[in-house]
């Protein structure tokens, strides 16, 4: 497909994230599809992912583990079958009350019109910060 096909299809399924349509979204994903998350302490969702069934898991743990109160995909970048996209969020972290906003990057790969692959890339720190049980001061 080409690269325009390929950033549509990502864009779709940015917009329908958006719009709280995780099924839409796994519909657009290949059989064997595989999410990879930076694993941060304390979140329930981090590592990889694979299959639909799990990447369904995934968004069902990321929805208890967090609400998502800003969600920007910001650019659209496509090179052959992958298309990456820079955005920002801010989400609330339910167990803590901490919010914490990063900048990220989500490399997409698209083959045969679904999407087989995701790498996400974002401030590790400040999610680590959110996610923490007890803050300790530094004498």
């Amino acid at each position: 497909m080409s690269e325009e096909a390929n950033t549509a299809i990502v864009r779709r399924c940015y917009e329908m994230f958006g719009n709280g349509d995780i099924s839409g979204v796994i519909e657009q994903l290949s059989e064997d599809v595989s999410l990879m998350v930076p694993e941060v302490e304390n979140s329930p969702f981090g590592g990889i992912w694979f299959g639909r069934d799990q990447v369904r898991k995934f968004f069902d743990v990321l929805e208890l583990a967090e609400e998502i109160t800003d969600f920007e995909a910001r650019e659209y970048i496509a090179k052959d079958d992958r298309v990456f996209v820079l955005g920002r969020s801010t989400a609330t972290v339910r167990a803590t009350g901490r919010h914490y906003s990063t900048e990220w990057v989500h490399i997409l790969t698209v083959k045969d019109g679904r999407i087989t692959s995701m790498v996400e890339f974002f401030d590790t720190a400040s999610a680590l910060r959110a996610f923490q049980k007890v803050t300790t001061a530094l004498i």
